[in-house]
């Protein structure tokens, strides 16, 4: 294998490099962008059942087919 050949094997393989870099790059902004989305949610849902706590239902309630 010559120099040229070389050099030319070397450049495929860093521009195959560079473009699963962009794709990781891309999939790692959607995950952070998904995490951001659900912790907003999860703390949604927790102030909710913090200060919501109130149930139609009492606990000692007995189930209708009592």
């Amino acid at each position: 294998m010559n120099d040229a050949e070389r050099l030319t094997r070397l450049e495929e393989r860093y521009a195959h490099l560079q473009r699963h870099q962009a794709e990781q790059d891309k999939a790692m902004l959607e995950l952070a962008e998904e995490v951001a989305r659900l912790k907003a949610e999860l703390a949604a849902l927790r102030a909710r059942d913090t200060s919501g706590g109130t149930t139609s239902e009492t606990p000692d309630e007995r189930p209708p087919h009592y």
